[in-house]
């Protein structure tokens, strides 16, 4: 069964009204902007265009570079030491994420 909208929006393809949009046949870029809350999209926009980059996602970076380094190395000494970093990097990791879902 066809919804109202569904219906609108069918007419109008069949009718071309969305043959010359900007950016047709290219992926979307969608920001996150549509799901920050409308208090902190300034303050947010402003961190994110002068490269700040939140603690959390600058360590699982750090993380994935530790991974291509463990995978990398043949000597267990490092591999051991490799290992312990990625377990304390990624504990902080999962605790700042408690936090936030704790509230």
């Amino acid at each position: 069964m066809e919804s109202h909208i569904d219906r609108i929006v069918r007419e109008a393809a069949a009718r071309g009204a969305f043959d010359h949009l900007p950016g047709k046949g290219k992926p979307q870029q969608f920001d996150e902007e549509g799901t920050t809350p409308e208090d902190l999209r300034l303050g947010y926009s402003m961190l994110k265009n002068a490269g700040y980059v939140p603690e959390e996602v600058r360590l699982l970076k750090e993380i994935e570079a530790l991974k291509e380094r463990l995978d990398a190395t043949a000597s267990d000494a490092e591999r051991a030491g490799l290992i312990k970093e990625i377990r304390e990097k990624r504990l902080r990791v999962d605790l700042f994420l408690d936090g936030l879902r704790r509230g």
